[in-house]
């Protein structure tokens, strides 16, 4: 199975839609008004879509067992076509259009089954994803155009004693979203930080190290006086995603803010803790430039 305990919890929805074509205005008629041998056909079929869109992962071996929060199904007929609608939705790292579909397809085999002893000629026809919405292709983030400058705050790295690996992180992780960023190590300085912050021309000014709560852990106390804005909820997610992979997470001074236009981040400085900060906000952390600007939430 594809690993997704990266991923940000959402809400997901997916429609699928899925047709059964009788052959007769009889058909119709009988399902209208309930003459159908077998018993309820909207009903019935209604009820094995909801154990079918619980079952998907049962049966589709890369299929996430994840909770199903929501399921709706709802027919329309016109003329001898029957459109199945349905709906799940869920707040999880991955989507459902597959039990949506699965969901469907398993209601259109019950009417399918109920009706094949008085129409013969009774078929499936399409089986279809309608929309989704939720994940990534929801919340499209625009950085081009966007720079970044990656700053390590590191007594022994700085001093050639260690090798940087959490700077790179933050690096590659920009260089997969587009945004051209640069790096430099300084060591745990408020002066240096301070500079830093003054000098930079880029959009984007990312620190990585001195957020902890040692004695020379300085880049949060720093950073905050010179902050304009604090963006406290970039911060509480980092600490929550962190947290809920590794318990010393609680430990992290991690900042988010803006100042004179510009995202301000400073980020743990172990690799894994930036890279996994990275992955709590980014991209959607970049939204800011868009309100910045003085554009509204979509």
């Amino acid at each position: 199975m594809v690993d997704i305990t990266h991923k940000v919890t959402t809400l997901r929805e997916a429609t699928a839609e899925a047709i059964v074509k009788t052959s007769s205005q009889a058909t119709i008629d009988a399902i209208k008004n309930n003459e159908v041998p077998k018993g309820n056909v909207f009903e019935m079929a209604k009820a094995a879509g909801l154990l079918g869109v619980k079952k998907t992962p049962d049966l589709l071996p890369d299929c996430h067992p994840l909770p199903i929060e929501y399921t709706g199904i709802d027919y329309e007929i016109d003329g001898l076509d029957i459109t199945i609608s349905m709906t799940v939705k869920t707040i999880y790292k991955t989507g459902v259009e597959v039990e949506a579909m699965h969901g469907a397809s398993v209601v259109a085999l019950t009417m399918y089954d109920m009706l094949k002893p008085i129409d013969k000629n009774v078929e499936i026809g399409t089986i279809r994803l309608k929309s989704k919405k939720g994940g990534k292709s929801s919340y499209k983030i625009n950085s081009e155009g966007l720079t970044a400058d990656v700053v390590v705050c590191s007594d022994t790295i700085s001093k050639g004693k260690g090798e940087d690996r959490a700077g790179e992180a933050i690096v590659e992780r920009l260089k997969a979203l587009g945004v051209n960023s640069q790096k430099s190590i300084i060591p745990d300085e408020a002066e240096e930080i301070i500079k830093k912050v003054e000098n930079t021309s880029a959009d984007l000014l990312i620190f990585t190290g001195g957020t902890g709560v040692g004695p020379r852990d300085v880049t949060p106390q720093t950073l905050e006086p010179l902050l304009d804005i604090k963006l406290k909820g970039v911060e509480e997610q980092m600490r929550s995603y962190g947290q809920n992979r590794m318990p010393y997470a609680m430990f992290s001074r991690s900042i988010a803010g803006i100042k004179d236009g510009k995202l301000i981040l400073a980020l743990p400085g172990s690799t894994k803790g930036a890279a996994e900060s990275m992955d709590a906000i980014f991209p959607h952390v970049l939204h800011a430039f868009k309100v910045i600007e003085g554009k509204r939430h979509d």
